[in-house]
């Protein structure tokens, strides 16, 4: 299957290396230099995952996401400098999937966006085997009035639909496969990145809140996913 990466970058040289990398493992790539070029190339040919750069002119990275996630859940990975931690954290909660710093190896974004375009089939397609208790069916899961359907990837609170990004998804899908089951940060990492991928545990803070703040737009006594400080995240499938 050949993916659909769209870069957005304002450094014309970034753009051209990056596309020759991505283009030299087999993706297609639409490029764009900056963010209202690059919503209108995404709204006309939608992407299977988005690499967008923070600072740019006329529109900048985090507004470009703000407006993308308004009716897309397109992973998206952002490229940010080497000491903006506070635009990595404000990038996660506003639904990002993942960073990497500048500067960086075109090995590592290609990994980064491999796996992240792995995590989205397996959210789709995962079936269960082995025995494995935290295994997840392509089978539509019921927790309560929660429905997660993986081979549809969608998320439902009380018959309402809740956009989730592949991230999220799946890190929703980690704590409601066993209720009442605490998950490390640590464990929802390896979820969410895999075993091989480093992120600081703040990333996973950041989409919690997120994920948190999208049921709670839905339903505003949502508390289902509780914090167990020094401990992960729980998720509860009653609230007494």
């Amino acid at each position: 299957m050949s993916y659909t990466i769209t870069l957005v970058d304002d450094d014309r040289n970034i753009l051209a290396s990056v596309s020759m990398a991505l283009e030299a493992e087999g993706f297609k790539v639409a490029m764009y230099h900056d963010g209202a070029e690059g919503l209108a190339g995404i709204a006309a040919e939608p992407p299977d995952l988005v690499v967008l750069d923070i600072k740019m002119p006329r529109m900048d990275g985090m507004e470009m996401l703000m407006e993308l996630r308004k009716n897309s859940a397109v992973p998206v990975i952002l490229l940010t400098s080497k000491d903006e931690e506070v635009d990595e954290v404000l990038g996660l909660r506003m639904g990002a999937d993942d960073y990497i710093k500048k500067p960086f190896s075109q090995r590592l974004l290609v990994e980064r966006i491999r796996s992240l375009l792995r995590r989205g089939e397996v959210s789709r397609q995962r079936k269960l085997s082995g025995g494995d208790p935290d295994a997840v069916s392509g089978e539509a899961l019921v927790r309560g009035d929660l429905v997660l359907d993986p081979a549809r990837h969608m998320c439902a609170w009380k018959s309402r639909p809740v956009d989730l990004t592949v991230t999220e998804f799946l890190i929703v899908q980690a704590l409601a496969v066993r209720p009442g089951h605490v998950k490390s940060r640590d464990q929802l990492i390896d979820v969410a990145y895999g075993e091989h991928i480093y992120v600081d545990d703040r990333t996973i803070d950041s989409h919690i809140k997120r994920i948190r703040k999208k049921f709670r737009d839905e339903d505003d006594s949502f508390a289902n996913i509780e914090t167990l400080y020094g401990v992960g995240y729980r998720y509860r499938e009653k609230i007494e």
